[in-house]
């Protein structure tokens, strides 16, 4: 497999291999070891979802230590996670919406991790077995409430909140890639998740020894340096080599 979308004709919703702008419709279970059919399926009257369809979605945060600087807040010692609602979840090209207009949102450029088998208490050296692939996200965080707050997944929780997509790459390694966020076309955040504090395989392992994981869950690994307000009418771009982009606009 490569870049695996998830599709929606009418009542019908189904996966398919993304291959030079055509679709291969998937037959079998996504995470198992589906075929895909010979011939394409044209885009057309096809409507993007997010890729998966997590029982959670899970964010680390202050995972940059550039990002850590930013927030004035001190290096964890082990990852800090906690929980976003699924309900957060919007697809590529869906609108952000922004629930009080007096309150400061910001964006958060992301790469996530798609969950592939059931894994509890795994090793760093063994996690690499039980991840489907990667995908591109924003933890869009409503600041005024976050800052008021001792925990954090009210004000990262909204509706919208959470863009994921458009595909998941199954074949790449996440340890070297350009993480990048435009606004309006204005380069805001500029790293590499070689920066990550925690890796992908380190965050894995870390949240399998506190809870099970399921096919499909997300985890966001952090956001770098350069957050930064987003306002109605912004149109926003994460890119991460390797990946598709993930746009969004803002209302």
């Amino acid at each position: 497999m490569a870049a695996i979308g998830r599709f929606q004709k009418g009542d019908e919703i189904f996966h398919a291999k993304v291959v030079d702008g055509e679709l291969f419709r998937l037959q079998g279970d996504v995470f198992g070891s589906p075929s895909f059919e010979k011939k394409p399926t044209p885009f057309k009257g096809l409507r993007t979802l997010t890729p998966v369809n997590p029982s959670k979605v899970i964010c680390v945060g202050l995972n940059y230590a550039d990002h850590a600087r930013e927030a004035n807040k001190p290096l964890p010692k082990e990852p800090l996670f906690w929980l976003k609602a699924p309900t957060s979840l919007i697809p590529d090209g869906a609108k952000i919406e922004i629930p009080f207009a007096t309150h400061r949102v910001d964006f958060e450029a992301e790469l996530a991790v798609v969950i592939g088998r059931r894994v509890r208490n795994v090793t760093p050296a063994a996690a690499a077995r039980y991840i489907f692939g990667y995908t591109a996200a924003q933890d869009v965080s409503d600041r005024t409430i976050q800052n008021a707050e001792s925990q954090w997944a009210r004000a990262k929780s909204f509706d919208t909140f959470t863009p994921l997509g458009p595909y998941v790459e199954t074949k790449i390694d996440p340890h070297d890639l350009t993480i990048q966020l435009f606004q309006n076309g204005q380069l805001r955040q500029n790293s590499n998740t070689s920066q990550l504090i925690f890796n992908c395989f380190d965050v894995v392992s870390f949240i399998s020894t506190n809870m099970t994981l399921l096919p499909g869950d997300v985890i966001l690994t952090g956001t770098p340096s350069g957050v930064g307000a987003i306002e109605s009418g912004d149109r926003l771009e994460v890119r991460i080599q390797g990946l598709a982009p993930l746009v969004n606009t803002v209302k």
